[in-house]
């Protein structure tokens, strides 16, 4: 089949370069426009593009990827199918009707479990032992459309959504692949899905990745493998923010919600229990392991944590 690709960020290339090196054909690819990064603030192509630049295949970067200009443009690569893997755009019903096989998704979880933009982040959040890839056939509604095929994934608990994303991209490539491979070959059809069953992942904000001290030890160590490496989990100290890369939460009465204390490693009282921070970051520095940082910043036992939100 002749095969469109939507995708932006590094973890959609697995499934790109699955198709590259299958039986469909890539015929182009579509990705978000450049965006300004870093201090320079100058405009940075997507890892897709980046990719689909060497592969040597047509790029299209629309604001919106919706009006005539772009679906004359859909049109004149005369796609049977289109795929999609975190592009990071809704299509308008006009895209989704285009191909004559449809629109395929690969999205990062078990649907109907959460649907939407931060499904790896929103399962670790919540603890879940067991997530997943699954495929499905597009819809208006947002990850609503029928199933193609799933698989179950284990957790590692060592791991955070950053290693999670990455591991099920890779999966997931295979999964897409043999998903078009099944509609092109009509062995395949799609299952509705149970949408009393839904549950949503909506988008993590910088602002919801500050750690609360008053949360037991236990989901605060869930929110720093959650939201890392994106946004970010972290807290104040000394009014400067401080990011928390590796945590690990320890039994026993704290000393109070956000007061440190100091021994082998570097913990940190919560509302149930003690969080061990193993690995931080302050704004402008290097990594650094916990106890490192506690000792090239002077603190003591009994300082408290500016992150710390009154009770």
């Amino acid at each position: 089949m002749r095969v469109v690709f939507f995708g932006t960020p590094e973890i959609a290339i697995p499934a790109l370069d699955a198709l590259l090196d299958s039986r469909q054909e890539v015929v182009g690819v579509v990705t978000r426009p450049d965006r300004p990064r870093g201090r320079s603030g100058k405009p940075v192509e997507s890892p897709v593009r980046s990719r689909a630049q060497s592969a040597g295949l047509r790029v299209l970067t629309p604001e919106r990827p919706e009006g005539e200009g772009f679906l004359a443009k859909l049109a004149g690569l005369a796609p049977d199918c289109i795929a999609t893997c975190a592009y990071g755009g809704i299509l308008a019903q006009s895209v989704l009707d285009l191909p004559p096989r449809g629109c395929v998704n690969l999205h990062f979880s078990l649907l109907p479990a959460y649907r939407g933009a931060a499904p790896v982040q929103r399962a670790l959040l919540a603890g879940e032992r067991t997530v997943g890839v699954c495929t499905f056939r597009m819809t208006a509604g947002t990850d609503e459309g029928p199933i193609y095929a799933s698989l179950p994934v284990e957790v590692d608990l060592e791991e955070n959504s950053g290693d999670l994303k990455n591991r099920l991209a890779v999966l997931g490539a295979g999964l897409l692949l043999g998903t078009l491979d099944g509609i092109e070959e009509g062995a395949i059809v799609p299952v509705e899905q149970d949408h009393d069953l839904a549950t949503y992942a909506p988008k993590v904000t910088p602002a919801e990745a500050q750690l609360d001290w008053r949360w037991p030890a236990y989901r605060l160590a869930r929110a720093v493998r959650a939201f890392t490496p994106s946004p970010g989990a972290w807290t104040l100290m000394r009014g400067h923010r401080l990011k928390v890369l590796r945590a690990r939460a320890v039994d026993g009465r704290s000393g109070g919600a956000g007061v440190i204390e100091l021994g082998a490693e570097l913990r940190v009282g919560t509302g149930e229990g003690w969080l061990e921070l193993l690995a931080v970051q302050m704004e402008g520095k290097r990594p650094v392991g916990g106890a490192d940082f506690a000792r090239g910043a002077r603190i003591e036992s009994g300082d408290l944590l500016g992150g710390a939100k009154p009770g």
